[in-house]
């Protein structure tokens, strides 16, 4: 009796995943099947930060508005304190006599 019982459930089991369209696993196998119906995390996680502006492109297509970048102002005050302090880069060679290389030779 419980072995007519039994398959007349999966019978039914099986019915019911054909008309509801749900995957019939009588082995109760792993899927992944919930993990692939949970709700992507992606938008949630673009909307939570804000936007940020990009002071240097609205600079470079609009150039009659004048517009200064503060980090790019900052970092052009670093260079020149860095240049009075004598950090700086070093000249670049015009000539092949004035090259650290010809220097070194002599």
């Amino acid at each position: 009796m419980t072995t007519a019982l039994s398959s007349q459930f999966k019978t039914l089991t099986r019915l019911r995943c054909e008309i509801f369209q749900t995957t019939y696993n009588p082995k109760n196998l792993r899927t992944g099947a919930k993990y692939l119906r949970a709700r992507l995390r992606g938008p949630s996680m673009v909307n939570y930060y804000p936007q940020v502006v990009n002071v240097a492109a609205i600079a470079r297509e609009h150039k009659g508005l004048e517009l200064i970048d503060p980090k790019e102002h900052q970092r052009l005050e670093d260079v020149e304190d860095r240049k009075r302090r004598g950090k700086g880069n070093p000249k670049k060679a015009k000539t092949k006599a004035d090259s650290r290389r010809a220097a070194k030779k002599r």
